[in-house]
């Protein structure tokens, strides 16, 4: 079992990846046979291949993750944390709330990201 110090730093460890890692990079913390829903209630994606083709999409995007809060527990983290894109004049933002779930290495088997679109927020960065 996970400390829950392990458990915050293993996540914190995902959100420096997401700002300056790349898909491969994401993907290597997740077991070989780990799932990921984003968001809930979408397709579930499972394998670290097909999971590192879903984070492929972010390579080269202009995006910060802020890691805001977390709570964890027995081999269960849930955190929020706000996520910044700018591309196209337009700054887009989303603060999801993630569940995840770790193996004894403390590798990802499980993640949900909570979210909506109603929960995207964009600001134009360029006049009209």
């Amino acid at each position: 079992m996970l400390t829950v110090d392990q458990l915050t730093d293993a996540v914190a460890e995902y959100v420096r990846r997401l700002n300056a890692g790349t898909a491969s990079d994401i993907a290597a913390l997740y077991a070989d046979n780990a799932t990921l829903e984003d968001p809930a209630g979408s397709e579930v994606r499972t394998g670290r291949a097909t999971i590192a083709a879903f984070y492929h999409e972010l390579d080269g995007l202009d995006l910060t993750a802020e890691l805001l809060t977390v709570r964890a527990s027995g081999d269960t983290a849930a955190f929020h944390m706000r996520v910044v894109t700018t591309a196209g004049g337009f700054v887009t933002s989303i603060e999801p709330i993630d569940v995840m779930t770790f193996d004894a290495d403390g590798l990802i088997t499980s993640m949900r990201a909570i979210w909506s679109p109603g929960d995207i927020v964009h600001r134009r960065t360029t006049p009209a």
